[in-house]
Formats: C-alpha cells, structure tokens, sequence
C-alpha cells in the first residue's frame, strides 16, 4: 500500500518487472514460452503446459472479450470506497483461447457489461505508481 494510505500498489518483482516495466510504455505485454510457444499469465518461472523454461513477454494486442463480470457496490479494500461503484472484468484475450485478464472497465455504465463484450486494454493512472492494465470497450469491434 502507498504511504498516504490510499489504493494498494503493485509491488513488482525481478519476475513482473518487465510486465509493469511495459505497461509504463503503454504496452500488454504476456509471457510465452518457446518451447510450446503457449502464452502464460500471470507470469510464472516455468510453462504450466510444457515445463519449458524459456518464457520472455511478448507484446500482445490488448483485445478480447469479457467472459465474466462483477459490481463492486460497496468496497472495504483501501483507497477503493470513493471509486463506487466500479466494475472488474476477466477478459479472454484474443491471442490465444484461455488466456485471461483481469482489470477494471472503464466507460461501460457498472453492471451494464455483458459476457462477450469486445473490449481493449486501456491504461489507468496509479498514482504513485504509473500505469496499470484496464479495459474499455472495443467500439471498434462491437
């Protein structure tokens, strides 16, 4: 948690460093692994298909399609009870079946998503931290 005792922050480690590290430059990037050549989130220091261990981050697209949805309501996690309602979302990403993410989703009324909502990866400002993975619908591919 940050010092001013808001929104809990990330804490990156030599293994999601790179992630958060691109997420600064405003790219998804997701491990996959050589050997099978399956992406794999979140990071892991071997490939849970293959036990390959030669995983790097790729760029991926950010595009996908919720597969499943929540409304916060009411929220006793620090820093978060002044930002309710909001809605968090599992997207399935487009690169590869199974492959999900998590986040908030930004300009969807709450409870207004729904299952199959194409959406894309939008970067939101962490205060004290930088930028973390979000989602906004996909207009483009509604």
């Amino acid at each position: 948690m940050d010092a001013d005792g808001g929104r809990p922050h990330p804490v990156p480690t030599p293994l999601t460093e790179p992630y958060w590290r691109a997420c600064r430059r405003g790219e998804l990037v997701i491990q996959r692994c050589a050997a099978c050549r399956r992406y794999v989130h979140f990071p892991e220091p071997a490939c849970p298909f293959c036990g390959g261990a030669g995983l790097a981050f790729e760029p991926v697209s950010g595009r996908g399609r919720v597969v499943t949805h929540t409304t916060v309501h009411r929220s006793f996690a620090p820093g978060f009870s002044d930002a309710v309602p909001y809605t968090l979302v599992w997207v399935e990403l487009a690169e590869q079946a199974g492959l999900r993410a998590f986040g908030g989703l930004h300009g969807t009324p709450p409870g207004g998503p729904r299952i199959g909502l194409p959406v894309r990866v939008a970067f939101t400002d962490l205060p004290g931290f930088g930028p973390i993975p979000d989602f906004r619908a996909d207009t483009e591919d509604a």
